[in-house]
């Protein structure tokens, strides 16, 4: 594919969208949401400075009140509510660690977590030579095998520590809700994208205790339906500096309203994977045009704080077209907040995986935003730059 868009791609893509022009987490019971048949219909994306009321944002802490209000919504209408009790969050680390070659230590470390720390999960620590604190890139793929070690060898020689955990030891990566950490908090309808995400966190506690992890310089990753839980992981957690999905596409950067017609959608992913989302997310198949936000406002969420998106042109799947137009609409909300510089991406050519690239990228972003080193390199190259924006709205002035 190459580094533009062609019109029969956008003519396609108006096409599939029905348009011919393009103008905190929840306690309690389960909410009474407006059902989807009396939501109205906004083929745009959403203004993410626009109250539910039709107020409109003008200052800074008008935007910490609209952030509350959506959070809100996004959690009752896509991922479900997500407890903040932690429950007994403890790290045991086998003894003794290993050397690996990279000159690095290697920690082999069971963290457990939930009520009575019932729930636990492998975490493989990779830590630099010397004492720290090291900046910490928090991965949740290990179900999917270790980062390769020449990746491994690169983010350790970059000067910073690797935790990778198996997010599906905190819950399952099927439709079951018998197992893992649903039976702990039964009163909650988060899907797994959001128990994911609450994996991230409780690593993240343990991480804390930690003398040779730097707690101000907490970078959280993932690949593909673990960049979703990555990206969610990083609206949840103020503590995160700096959030980087990669390939994430459908309910992670990209968009349900802009996307490529071979692009995974709501209805494919509702198809295969209703259990990653809230009940009744389903209802919005066929109907993502009244989907009260869009995802370039769960990337909102996340500002001021670092936002990082890595992507192949080539993995139409994870809708590259939707994720660059994710980042122009969410980045209003970062030149609002006075900090345009803190969110960016990056595209490579290659398949639908995590790989060296990404990490290249993901570290040169982070050298920048979280260590001030000045390397001179852009992180707002647009691949499609020819595509007519879906909103007309801006920042309020």
């Amino acid at each position: 594919m190459g580094s533009t868009t062609s019109l029969r791609q956008i003519a396609c893509l108006l096409t599939v969208l029905g348009v011919t022009n393009f103008a905190a987490a929840q306690e309690g019971t389960p909410p009474k949401v407006m059902p989807v048949s009396k939501l109205p219909v906004t083929r745009e994306l959403p203004d993410p400075f626009k109250f539910a009321n039709n107020q409109r944002v003008k200052t800074k802490e008008d935007w910490q009140k609209r952030r509350a209000e959506l959070l809100k919504q996004v959690l009752e209408y896509e991922y479900g509510r997500v407890p903040s009790d932690p429950g007994q969050v403890k790290g045991v680390e086998e003894n003794p660690s290993q050397d690996s070659p990279a000159g690095s230590t290697v920690h082999h470390i069971t963290v457990s977590m939930g009520p009575q720390g019932k729930i636990t999960t492998p975490l493989i620590l990779t830590t630099p030579s010397g004492k720290g604190p090291f900046p910490v890139i928090v991965k949740g793929d290990l179900g999917w095998g270790p980062v390769k070690p020449e990746i491994v060898a690169l983010v350790i020689q970059r000067g910073y520590a690797l935790a990778e955990f198996d997010r599906t030891q905190v819950a399952p990566d099927k439709n079951d809700r018998a197992t893992g950490v649903y039976t702990l908090y039964p009163d909650y309808d988060w899907g797994a994208l959001a128990a994911w995400a609450w994996g991230f966190g409780r690593v993240t506690d343990y991480l804390e205790t930690r003398p040779d992890i730097d707690k101000s310089k907490i970078i959280v990753t993932g690949h593909s339906r673990g960049g979703k839980a990555a990206l969610l992981a990083g609206v949840l957690d103020e503590r995160v500096a700096l959030t980087v999905p990669n390939g994430s596409g459908c309910g992670g950067a990209g968009l349900y309203r802009v996307e490529w017609p071979t692009s995974e959608n709501l209805r494919n992913i509702e198809r295969v994977f209703p259990y990653w989302f809230a009940p009744h997310f389903d209802e919005f198949i066929g109907h993502e045009n009244q989907l009260p936000f869009d995802q370039h406002e769960v990337r909102a969420l996340v500002a001021p704080r670092a936002l990082f998106s890595t992507d192949s042109l080539d993995d139409l799947w994870a809708n590259p077209l939707g994720t660059q137009i994710s980042f122009l609409a969410s980045r209003e909300v970062y030149s609002f907040l006075g900090a345009p510089e803190k969110i960016g991406l990056h595209y490579r050519h290659g398949p639908h995986e995590h790989n060296l690239e990404d990490f290249t990228a993901m570290l040169d972003f982070a050298d920048a935003t979280l260590l001030g080193k000045q390397s001179g390199k852009k992180f707002d190259h647009l691949p499609f730059p020819n595509f007519p924006s879906p909103y007309k709205w801006t920042a309020p002035k």
